[in-house]
């Protein structure tokens, strides 16, 4: 590379970039994506007719508002939302990367993530399902698996696949009983739990494709940092008859929710939810073959309804974002140090009753 390359790639940050990926064993497709994205946000600035600033600036200088008003631009060119998503993860980690390198002062895009985020929750085309609703919905649901299945969605907010990822060690009832000792009395909780009172671990790490604890993962969680989330009385009534009636598995990770059919004994996979949700969502008249996320209810909707309904109730989003596992670093910190004294009382005299 001659001298004026290098020199070029010195002033263009997008250049430094993208030379950054190929160290790192980006491939060109993905590289490609990349400067796509981060060009087309390039001519953005630099129109002064388009972004707030109302002068030509370059991307080292964007600022919060920049960013949002760009991404305001890309809802109006009726891009769909999965690909707004991907544009604003793209220059998201672009200027994480070259904030943490030290080549800009701060990322821009920190906070509109976390809007995003708030925005999607609060999508006002979803259906929208009262509490009473929600209630009769799952008073009609009478299998076991499925009953405890959308129980432990709708009062904990999981992901599908972190639910699906949950053994029983990560499982502990208000006597500090484990709830393998119900099941399996070999395993013992997560020293985590210790003290805790009857809650969950959502743990971080696992990924589709990995062996944990002895069993390789067909789904993976997204969590940032690993959770401890409540459990409450009804919750535990839930799990202690789901225990009382679970089938054996031959898993050395001793999967929590497991299959009653087909499968028989074999750890949940991502698509049995799914089908269990849309079966009795169907009945329900809240799924259709060819529906939209705006009409059909589906297992990330639970986390919708908790997410809107808690932070309703509690005026506190910190305290939401953590039981969601969306922030990290000292936040999550904070909240795991107050654990006993904040998350738990704030959580036990907000949650919805669905009995």
């Amino acid at each position: 590379m001659n001298s004026e390359a290098t020199d070029l790639q010195r002033e263009d940050p997008v250049s430094y970039f993208l030379e950054d990926m190929t160290y790192h064993g980006k491939s060109d497709r993905t590289r490609a994506a990349y400067e796509r994205v981060l060009r087309r946000f390039e001519a953005f600035l630099s129109d002064p007719a388009q972004n707030p600033s109302n002068a030509s600036i370059s991307i080292g200088d964007a600022s919060y508002r920049d960013c949002m008003a760009w991404i305001h631009t890309l809802r109006r060119s009726e891009m769909a939302d999965s690909t707004i998503a991907t544009y604003a993860s793209y220059l998201h980690r672009f200027y994480a990367y070259l904030t943490q390198v030290g080549r800009f002062e701060s990322n821009p895009m920190t906070l509109v993530m976390e809007e995003m985020d708030e925005a999607i929750d609060t999508n006002p085309s979803r259906r929208e399902i009262s509490l009473s609703a929600m209630q009769s919905f799952l008073h009609d649901v009478h299998h076991p698996l499925d009953h405890a299945v959308i129980c432990t969605l709708l009062k904990t907010g999981m992901r599908v696949g972190e639910l699906c990822n949950l053994d029983l060690r990560d499982v502990v009832l208000t006597d500090q009983t484990p709830i393998s000792n119900l099941t399996d009395g070999d395993i013992s909780p997560r020293t985590q739990l210790d003290g805790r009172g009857s809650s969950i671990y959502v743990a971080a790490e696992p990924t589709a494709g990995e062996v944990v604890a002895g069993e390789e993962r067909s789904a993976s969680n997204k969590r940032k940092r690993s959770t401890i989330v409540p459990v409450d009385e009804e919750l535990e009534t839930v799990l202690c008859r789901w225990a009382a009636v679970r089938p054996a598995t031959r898993s050395p990770a001793a999967p929590l929710f497991v299959s009653t059919s087909g499968s028989w004994g074999e750890r949940l996979t991502p698509d049995m939810v799914h089908h269990i949700v849309e079966r009795h969502a169907s009945d329900a008249g809240w799924h259709r073959s060819g529906g939209g996320a705006d009409e059909n209810v589906t297992p990330h909707y639970f986390r919708h309804f908790f997410t809107t309904h808690l932070r309703d109730r509690t005026g506190d989003r910190g305290i939401v974002k953590y039981l969601r596992g969306d922030v990290g670093g000292d936040i999550i910190d904070t909240y795991t140090h107050n654990w006993g004294d904040r998350v738990r009382e704030t959580y036990e005299a907000n949650i919805y009753s669905l009995y």
